[in-house]
């Protein structure tokens, strides 16, 4: 696998990954009993720290990544491992 390959890969597991942990420890200014400005939304976090989303995405992005890699080099899961669907029938059948 070419490293091109194994950076997009990553990127992609990155942007997943940020997303998917997106909701997790973030509280509400009413959760921290802050007092919220004017006009914000009641589920507006209050305190959204990017720079430890970015770090915790950056962790599972290269577990998943090194997986992945090591999936392709050995073949631990392949695609017809994953499929679930019943076999066409045969043309020699009919």
């Amino acid at each position: 696998m070419q490293l091109t390959s194994i950076a997009a890969i990553y990127f992609l597991f990155w942007v997943m990954s940020a997303f998917v942990m997106l909701p997790f420890g973030v509280r509400t200014a009413e959760e921290l009993g802050a007092e919220k400005v004017p006009g914000q939304a009641d589920s507006a976090p209050a305190n959204f720290r990017p720079g430890r989303l970015a770090l915790r995405a950056t962790l599972v992005a290269a577990v998943l990544t090194a997986l992945f890699v090591a999936n392709f080099s050995y073949g631990w899961v392949t695609a017809a491992d994953i499929d679930i669907l019943p076999k066409p029938p045969s043309a020699a059948a009919t």
